[in-house]
This record gives structure tokens, sequence and C-alpha cells, in this order.
């Protein structure tokens, strides 16, 4: 855990009861009347000589010794502190997301081009993008790409595979004017976290920044607050106006290994868990069972016949640091904790196959089968529940599985069913956004009388379908599915994108 970390929880420290906390000065009273108090009634008289009156004294070396009073007193104290509800972070909620959205904004100038970050700047963000991506897997992500204007190229989704296709088209040459207008692509990146209910981060990938843009920067974020992140792609020993100078966010330099990739996360999720702390409709999580198992470990030894309170703290000690063994049966948890109480355990850990098997809450145990990538088991699983938050469960395991026209059915669902399900109606759109852009590309590809089909082509004809006419080259394989449609256009995604800019471009000019 990053200092910063440490720090923002200590800010966040505080007890949902704090009223409990008055039985600590009660609990010391009792400790002073039968402990302390007592050992006064056998001070001798001050005439007699120090070591005559410590031969004298009897029992002063117990009453120096750990004694069941300490114990229990030590008990009562921690009881009454776990009592109290200690917390220092914010619950989110876990289907929605489990990660700050980000909006990643990326600089595709000439500048970019650079061979100093092998292979050059652009394709080196390109790559540290996907490694993003990848240990960022099931956040929401946005892509904006700026150079002398800034354009959205990704909506927010939590499919990298949506990303990566539109990721690789990009190149200066689709970029309407050269330039580093920074700031607009603020505003843009602005504009899309409005959508979103839970606070979000931009982060800038850039070589540099210019000094109009940096003060553009600089005010436009000071109304709305949101974390700044810049990764300099860049091995100037000074770049000129970097980011670091900004006063706004904090600046990663780009590294060979994953460290980079690692230090953006931590900014990201410290910043998220601090704006999260800040967000009213979210419940603090109360972590006073983690002072609560202490004074239960000791309750069971105190009373023990024979045990001195010596041994039970040595005992307790060496419990805490035993190495963990895999060997010895778990049947014990099931005296204590339901199978859903154990599922939720596994589930905190990141056991997620073990969480699956334990959970009997069916939509506890979808979701534990949609972090694990099964997908298909996840929706089929949710299609059962009759709740909207099920339903959103369900489309996002299709979506996840790019069977993008029943995910649409399955958020609509979940909108009926709450039309205030604010996460339906933003999954719904992406994912009206994406079938869109496939039966486009589709389209895009159909053939006709100008294409120039020759004698030894084969055309595939279905006029109820949209965007299902397609030309193919005899031997060649016909793209079913959306994934493969996705890879088909892998190639087109620039020349899409710089159509696509130019007109947005041209509109807002007007």
């Amino acid at each position: 855990m990053s200092t910063d970390q440490l720090f923002q929880q200590f800010e966040a420290f505080h007890f949902l009861r704090p009223w409990w906390l008055l039985a600590l000065p009660a609990i010391g009273l009792l400790f002073w009347l039968v402990r302390v108090r007592p050992s006064r009634r056998f001070k001798l008289p001050s005439v007699i000589a120090p070591h005559l009156a410590a031969a004298l004294t009897i029992g002063q070396e117990d009453r120096r010794r750990l004694q069941p009073v300490d114990t229990i007193a030590m008990i009562l104290c921690l009881l009454a502190v776990a009592t109290a509800g200690p917390t220092w972070s914010r619950v989110p909620n876990p289907l929605v997301s489990d990660a700050a959205p980000l909006v990643i904004a990326l600089k595709v100038s000439d500048s970019m081009m650079q061979p100093d970050v092998p292979p050059n700047r652009l394709e080196r963000a390109k790559q540290k993008i996907l490694d993003l991506l990848k240990d960022r897997a099931g956040a929401r992500t946005a892509l904006i790409a700026y150079a002398g204007s800034a354009h959205q190229v990704v909506p927010l989704t939590e499919d990298p595979g949506v990303i990566k296709p539109f990721l690789e088209g990009l190149d200066p040459q689709v970029m309407p004017q050269e330039g580093d207008a920074a700031g607009e692509a603020l505003v843009l990146a602005q504009t899309i976290l409005q959508t979103q209910t839970e606070p979000g981060s931009i982060l800038f990938l850039l070589d540099g920044i210019s000094s109009s843009d940096a003060a553009m920067i600089a005010k436009g974020n000071t109304e709305t607050h949101t974390p700044l992140h810049f990764w300099v792609f860049s091995r100037d020993p000074k770049p000129v106006d970097t980011p670091s100078g900004l006063g706004v966010g904090q600046a990663v330099t780009v590294t060979a290994d994953a460290r980079d990739v690692q230090q953006i996360i931590r900014n990201i999720d410290t910043t998220y868990q601090a704006a999260l702390s800040q967000d009213e409709d979210a419940k603090w999580r109360d972590q006073g069972v983690l002072v609560a198992w202490p004074a239960a470990l000791l309750l069971l030894f105190w009373f023990r016949r024979g045990w001195t309170m010596r041994w039970s703290a040595i005992l307790f000690l060496a419990f805490l640091f035993q190495p963990p063994s895999n060997a010895h049966a778990e049947g014990w948890r099931d005296w204590f904790f339901t199978p859903d109480q154990q599922g939720q355990m596994a589930f905190d850990a990141k056991e997620y196959e073990k969480a699956s098997e334990l959970f009997q809450d069916p939509e506890r145990k979808a979701y534990s089968l949609y972090k694990l990538g099964r997908y298909e088991e996840a929706a089929e699983l949710y299609a059962w529940q009759e709740s909207s938050d099920a339903a959103l469960g369900e489309g996002m395991s299709l979506i996840k599985s790019r069977a993008y026209r029943q995910s649409i059915a399955a958020f609509q669902k979940a909108v009926d069913r709450d039309p205030l399900n604010e996460a339906a109606q933003r999954n719904l759109e992406l994912a009206e956004y994406i079938l869109e852009y496939i039966e486009t590309t589709r389209e895009q590809s159909d053939t006709s009388e100008e294409s120039g089909i020759g004698a030894d082509d084969t055309v595939y004809d279905n006029e109820a379908g949209r965007g299902t006419e397609t030309q193919q080259q005899a031997g060649e394989a016909v793209p079913e599915t959306a994934d493969q449609w996705m890879r088909t256009v892998d190639t087109r995604t620039g020349d899409f994108l710089k159509s696509r800019f130019a007109l947005e471009n041209a509109r807002g000019s007007q």
C-alpha cells in the first residue's frame, strides 16, 4: 500500500457508533479499582529502608505479572472499539463497478512518432494502454484521441476488445489537423465523465504540453476538480512544459517494465477511494470485525484452568504468526459461517472459483462466474432472477461474450424493471453503439455493381438483414460472429476514424 493510500485512509478514519467509546473510561475505572488500587494497601511505611521493604513485601512479583483482570480489561476495550464501528473506506456497488471510470486521452501527433522511446512514442503508448486495460479488467474505460482537435474514439466500455481495434487504427494521419489541443481533450473527457454516477479520472498520454494548454487545463479543472493523471512518453532530460508543473494530478514517466503501469493504477485507485469517501450515498465499510477477532481469541484462553495469562499471550502471538497450511480440514467454518458468508470471504480474497461453489445466493454465484470469465454460465444464471440488477448482470455477461443483440434485450429488460437504473441505461446505450458500428461496417463491405465482382467471386444476399450482403473471394470463410467481424475491420479502422474525425472537425468549425 502506498503512502498516499495510507494517508488517505487515515484522513477518512472515524467510528460509525462513537458513543460506544464512552465505555472505555468506565473500563479504565474498573481496572483501577480491581488491579491498581488494592496494591496501595500493602505499601509499607516510608521509615523502613527500601531494601528491607522489598524483602518484607510478599507477592510484589505477582502484581507485576499479567493477571486475568488485565486480559479482561483488554477484551472489554477491544469489544468497545469493535462495537463503535471503526471505518476508513466506503462500500462500492460491486455489480456496477469495482474500479474508477477512466477516460484515456492519447496525444496522436507527429511529435509522438519520435523513436527515443522505441519503437516510437505513439506505439509504446498504445502498448502501455493495452497493459493498463488488462490490469483494469472489468473497469469502464473510454478513449479520446487529440492533436489539433480532440475526438472521442470509444465511449466508456468494460470490454478491452472493443477498444483494441480502434487503438491500433490511430495514427497522426487520421487526425484532421496537427497541434496540441490538450485543453479541448480535457473538456471532452469531463463531458464523458459527467454522465457517470461514480467519480472518475482522466489520464493523459503525451510527450509534452504547450504553456497555453497547460494554463487551460489548470483553469478548466478548477470547477470540476476531476482527478488528472499524466503519463509522459519522452526521453528528453528536460521536456518542455511537462504536466508535472501544472500542479494538478501526478506525472509518471514511461519505463521499460511494468512499474509505470502499476504506478498509474495506484494513482487512479488512490484518487478514486478519496472521491468515493466523499460520496454520501455509499455506505461505510464496518471494520469492527478486525478488532473483535483478537478479543474472541483472548476470551477462549483466559478462563482455562492451569493457564496463566502470560502463556495465553504467547499462544495468541504464535497463532497470529503461524504460517498458513492447507493440510488441515476447514470444516470448522461450517460451525460459525453460512455458505454465503464463506463465499463472500472467498470472493473478497479473489478466490472466485471457490466463491462460485460456496454461494447459494444466485446473483452472487452469477457474479463470481462473471469474475471468472465464464460469461455464458453467468448470463444463464442471471436470466432466472427477477431483479433489475440481475438483468443488468445478464446484459454485462452477454456483452462480454460479444452477444450484442441479446445484451441489448437484457439491458432493456433491466430498464423496464427499474427505470431509475442508470447503469442499465448507460450500458444499453453502449451496446447499441457497438451493434451500430458492427452493422455500419457490414454495410460498408456490401457488394454493388461498382465494386467489380469477378466471375470467381461469391455474393451472399440477404435483403432482410442489415449489412449481410457481403462480398467474398472464392475459398474464403464467411465471418459469422461479432468477434470475427471486429477482426475483419481492424485494418480499416484508420480510414474509418479519419473520415469520422474530419466530419466532426468540419461540424465543429461551422
